[in-house]
């Protein structure tokens, strides 16, 4: 991107005002970095940014009559909700507009409506004060998101990044210096858990469901398959466990017992958990590092956060979780992702005022971006 310095001090903290709106969360917030751009390398950015204040509106709500996000209404709720989000966060934070230095937003992926409400409203934000802007990656903002929790990672670490739409192993050598290890071929775990949901008829967004009604049930009930766990790569595939779900569901009958839905809801989140702990544990082992990330949104799991942490542990490992309320989509991962590529000397902004959106964007491409 082009650099466009007004707005962002040399030798002073710089405040970074986020949105995220790619799919069914409409997220606003602030935080505050060191600015030194450039005399940092991206393996060592400085210390992490401080979250000043942030919030936060799910269309869950909304969605759930319709099994599953309606692209147009979520752009319509975007529109709705982000100015007066964006007013409650500066309040929270108390400080005016005019503070705000730089404005971060999503650029992709996502659903293409969604991205251009975040994006118009930045970059409207950022023409009005004269500030710059800057388009950040999705998956990036969930890659770098643990470190405003509190015990931030060190560099070099392995990710896992596992959400609805994305199921990727990363090494992560910096910012902005990525390699794929691994990733789905088909649906992701997220998908996994939501489209197994929608099978035991639990609603919509059906993955929270899912897991809260399997610590009611005994996970070896039902023999379903691990997909590609003895593969001897990296790769995941989920589509043929939801296949299995529906087979057993079948075989359960109109009206299935309580204790034989959660029997399956918790055999269901096991297979999951198994294969997702057994790759990330391996690429591991096969990258020579002792530290683990997971971001997104399945990484609010407890079952898997627990294995995870378990295995790390045996293997001389130490895992890295954000707060479980920035493992959803949001703000503060976008403001965060932009502080830390302001640190690292990657970014400034731009100071143009045209801009885009890319619904799809493979996170690769921020290695020669």
């Amino acid at each position: 991107m082009e650099e466009g310095g007004q707005g962002i001090g040399e030798d002073r903290d710089v405040n970074v005002l986020g949105f995220e709106s790619s799919c069914d969360e409409t997220g606003v917030a602030l935080v505050q970095a060191d600015s030194r751009a450039g005399i940092r390398a991206p393996d060592a950015p400085g210390p992490p940014p401080r979250l000043l204040a942030e919030a936060l509106h799910s269309q869950a709500a909304m969605h759930e009559a319709y099994g599953g996000v309606v692209p147009e209404l979520a752009s319509r709720d975007h529109i709705r909700r982000v100015l007066p989000l964006a007013r409650r966060v500066l309040a929270s934070a108390g400080l005016e507009l005019s503070a705000v230095d730089l404005v971060a937003y999503t650029r992709g992926p996502g659903l293409a409506g969604a991205l251009l409400v975040g994006a118009g409203v930045a970059v409207a934000l950022g023409a009005a004060l004269g500030r710059p802007t800057l388009g950040i990656h999705h998956l990036e903002g969930h890659l770098l998101s643990p470190f405003l929790g509190s015990e931030p990672p060190q560099f070099p670490f392995v990710a896992l990044l596992v959400s609805g739409g994305h199921t990727q192993l990363m090494r992560v050598d910096g910012v902005g210096r990525y390699a794929l290890l691994g990733e789905t071929i088909d649906d992701a775990a997220g998908e996994a858990f939501d489209k197994s949901a929608k099978l035991l008829e639990l609603g919509y967004p059906g993955g929270p469901a899912l897991a809260q009604l399997a610590e009611q049930g005994d996970e070896r009930a039902f023999a379903l398959p691990r997909p590609l766990l003895h593969s001897g790569d990296l790769d995941f595939s989920f589509a043929g466990l939801k296949t299995a779900v529906a087979t057993q569901w079948r075989k359960l009958g109109l009206q299935p017992s309580p204790a034989a839905r959660a029997d399956l809801a918790a055999s269901t989140q096991a297979a999951i958990v198994d294969v997702l702990v057994a790759k990330t544990l391996r690429s591991l082992r096969e990258s020579g590092l002792d530290r683990l990330v997971v971001a997104g949104g399945v990484g609010a799991n407890r079952r898997l956060r627990s294995a995870l942490t378990a295995g790390a542990a045996r293997q001389g490992a130490q895992v890295h979780f954000p707060p479980p309320a920035l493992c959803t989509d949001n703000g503060a991962m976008i403001a965060l992702a932009a502080a830390m590529r302001v640190q690292a000397g990657l970014d400034r902004g731009t100071q143009a005022g045209a801009f885009d959106v890319r619904p799809r964007w493979p996170l690769e491409e921020l290695m020669t971006a």
